[in-house]
């Protein structure tokens, strides 16, 4: 009676996935493209999420103006802010004499780089204590920009469709009717700095005929009080500012692009759901295909359960191999490959999570995809079966 109900020898699943090499080789191929798919939209939140959740500093605030909600490029406060901060609130982390204060011209505007198409892109003007402010900002290439020049993030060339070649140092870019050298390339641990371009302050005030600022922004010390800085701003009804922690602005931010994350879940379950049907259309084809075997393997007292597990283990066996295979490709040509978007550009991610979810999207495709054609088969009489062709 335990012979009824023993499972059919594991290696006699791995044989037949070699008995049919082209439709081993097709389904294979199929299972690896929905799941390098799968991948790649999963990298694209991870890579989203992660610019987003680097970008704040918790101990960086921003004052600008009032009303503007959470479009900083808009904003416009008056240009002695940057004064009127360190001198009227205590608590500014300070070094050497050097308050952490840096006031910026922020904007969003035409750039063009070599041949070409002028694109909208991020320019911010600074001063050298944005250095202070902006801890994570590293210059890898060059150095600070001078006069007539200027310092771009390392993934500012994706953001404006240009080459790598078009934005090293020492080429030119041009916007607000001027040319500007590239001095130096920064890198700013995969936040959304590193989409923009940084010129000097003075210079670019001096480009746009504005005198006023965009926003300061000021890096608290250890243990100081966000609320004196928040008084300071709701005292002054003349300067008409507002001010939040560059946390709570990125996290609200990553709330804004809410829905686009969502449709990308949506397409990651659209891209599995269409992986199975095609799994299931490939497995019926298999299944039906050998309906007299399968037959005679219930005729020698193997029951359903067994040789469903078998179908199963194909399936399981194909699809793990496939997930393998595209988890390779992806981490080798999709991780960190650029991706423009209306805040910049981030990077894919393949990161551990991301190819935790495709393999198990792949498992599932396997798993599932083997069941339905292999009851439908075994449903069929067994002397039907041993006549089938």
């Amino acid at each position: 009676m335990s012979f009824l109900f023993r499972l059919l020898p594991w290696e006699y699943a791995i044989r037949n996935l070699f008995r049919r090499p082209l439709r081993t080789t097709l389904t294979f191929a199929g299972l690896t493209m929905v799941i390098v798919l799968v991948l790649v939209v999963v990298g694209f939140i991870r890579g989203l999420e992660r610019s987003l959740a680097v970008s704040g500093d918790p101990q960086t605030a921003v004052i600008f103006s009032l009303g503007m909600g959470e479009n900083l490029e808009y904003s416009s406060i008056a240009m002695r802010t940057s004064d009127l901060v360190p001198a009227s609130v205590a608590g500014i982390q300070e070094r050497f004499g050097q308050k952490y204060v840096s006031p910026e011209l922020y904007l969003g505007t035409q750039i063009g780089v070599g041949e070409h198409e002028p694109s909208m892109g991020l320019v911010r003007g600074v001063t050298r204590p944005a250095l202070l402010v902006r801890r994570q900002v590293e210059i890898e290439d060059g150095d600070w920009p001078e006069t007539g020049e200027v310092m771009i993030g390392r993934m500012a060339g994706a953001k404006l469709g240009a080459t790598e070649a078009a934005t090293r140092v020492g080429q030119s870019i041009s916007f607000e009717g001027r040319s500007w050298r590239i001095s130096g390339v920064f890198s700013a641990g995969g936040s959304a700095f590193e989409s923009e371009a940084w010129c000097r302050l003075d210079e670019l005030q001096q480009a746009m005929k504005r005198q006023d600022l965009s926003i300061v922004a000021v890096t608290l010390a250890p243990g100081a009080d966000f609320a004196d800085l928040d008084l300071f701003c709701k005292e002054r009804l003349d300067l008409e500012l507002q001010t939040i922690p560059e946390t709570e602005y990125y996290a609200s931010l990553q709330k804004d692009y809410g829905p686009v994350v969502w449709l990308a879940w949506l397409v990651v379950l659209l891209v599995s759901g269409a992986g199975v049907f095609a799994g299931l259309n490939t497995m019926y084809g298999s299944v039906v295909g050998r309906i007299p075997e399968l037959s005679t393997l219930r005729t020698v007292g193997f029951v359903r359960r067994s040789i469903v597990m078998s179908l199963i283990q194909e399936g399981v066996l194909l699809a793990s191999a496939a997930s393998l295979l595209a988890a390779l490709i992806a981490l080798f040509f999709v991780n960190g490959a650029a991706v423009r978007f209306t805040m910049g550009a981030f990077s894919l991610r393949i990161d551990s999570m991301a190819v935790l979810i495709g393999c198990g999207v792949g498992l599932s495709l396997g798993f599932f995809g083997a069941i339905p054609p292999a009851i439908r088969a075994l449903r069929m009489p067994i002397v039907d079966g041993l006549k089938a062709v």
